[in-house]
């Protein structure tokens, strides 16, 4: 293999300083344990789309199914993953049960996520 295309440092150098220093910055093990379950979470396409469609107007679970194209009763399951994650939350109105995104951060996430893919898709 060509030095050119090989993608790991050529010679053995720690910069011992500057991995002290993170090292002592980085997050607890239960944050990155949460923040990988927020993203495995995510990586569901259907989950996904249910937060890219709330990301754009608070919904119920009648118009979640319709728009997915599944069950009230799948999508009322996905809901109440996203729910245990605080990805999403509800408010009651009468009977009905109208769904968004849970704070800002949430939705920082999907739409920033979503302007990165369609960056890497032109």
């Amino acid at each position: 293999m060509n030095h050119s295309e090989d993608d790991t440092c050529q010679i053995k150098y720690v910069n011992q300083e500057l991995v002290t220093a993170l090292l002592k910055s980085q997050h607890d093990n239960k944050i990155v344990s949460g923040l990988a379950e927020i993203f495995g979470v995510l990586a569901d396409p259907t989950r996904l789309k249910i937060c890219m469609f709330l990301s754009e107007s608070e919904l119920c679970v009648c118009d979640l199914a319709a728009m997915l194209n599944i069950s009230e009763s799948a999508v009322s399951h996905q809901l109440r993953l996203l729910r245990s994650l605080r990805i999403v939350k509800f408010r009651r109105e009468g009977k009905m049960a109208f769904y968004t995104l849970d704070d800002s951060h949430v939705n920082s996430l999907i739409s920033q996520g979503l302007d990165h893919a369609k960056e890497k898709s032109q």
